[in-house]
């Protein structure tokens, strides 16, 4: 099977700075991968690369086999993406956002009405689908953010911070949509700040820093013949990776 997302040497600079560093990853088919890193390790510039929203310095991007630079609208349409801050229509309702958007990505009335109202049903946002989004909380606004990103249910899935503002049953919720899309071969990248969610959730992680990717793996392979969590593991790996370590 094609692999989701497939990233080879990309760089992105803002002026002089080096953002992101001849950074190389894969997500495979199944995979959950957890894309970790400090503040200002490049995740985020990664993530707006591997969408679209900016232009790489150098590298390339394959989602699902299309070409990012060569095919772009193919490649759009292959994935989903929820930013950390999510830009949604607030005059519309949840269920107008997601009929929108199931005509911007050409899926058929009937299958669009259905998914909308499956997404909506198990993200919890059924008491306020007809009210318009700009009454909802930060967490409902992430949800919606959520639906709208898998509605044409893309093969590959990109998420950067998307627990923020959630709920205990919201994240829930998101979790077992995103374990879902894994069993069926589709492929997720999450950036998240948090290393047991990562822990528990991701099949593998991928630890940038500097812009550089420092580690990938499996909690085992990382972690060797140590015993330590993934923020042990996490904390070490970045500490050593610190000017002067």
């Amino acid at each position: 099977m094609t692999a989701p997302l497939r990233v080879t040497d990309l760089t992105r600079r803002y002026g002089r700075f080096t953002a992101v560093d001849r950074l190389t990853l894969e997500v495979g088919p199944g995979e959950i991968v957890g894309f970790l890193g400090p503040n200002g390790a490049g995740k985020t510039t990664t993530l707006r690369c591997c969408c679209g929203l900016l232009r790489p310095d150098d590298g390339e991007i394959l989602v699902a086999g299309a070409s990012l630079l060569d095919e772009p609208r193919r490649a759009r349409m292959n994935l989903g993406f929820v930013p950390d801050r999510p830009f949604l229509y607030e005059r519309l309702t949840a269920r107008e956002m997601l009929e929108l958007i199931g005509a911007l990505y050409d899926v058929p009335g009937p299958m669009a009405q259905e998914r909308s109202e499956d997404l909506i049903r198990r993200l919890q946002l059924e008491e306020a689908s007809g009210d318009l989004i700009e009454t909802y909380s930060q967490g409902m606004r992430q949800k919606v953010a959520v639906a709208a990103a898998v509605l044409h249910d893309p093969p590959l899935l990109l998420l950067d911070e998307p627990l923020g503002g959630l709920d205990p049953h919201g994240a829930r919720a998101l979790k077992d949509l995103l374990r879902e899309r894994a069993a069926r071969g589709l492929g997720v990248l999450i950036s998240t700040h948090l290393l047991e969610v990562a822990e528990r959730l991701c099949d593998r992680v991928v630890i940038l820093h500097g812009g550089r990717r420092i580690a990938a793996g499996t909690l085992g392979e990382l972690r060797g013949a140590s015993q330590g969590t993934l923020e042990d593991v996490f904390l070490e790996l970045t500490r050593e990776s610190e000017p002067g370590s």
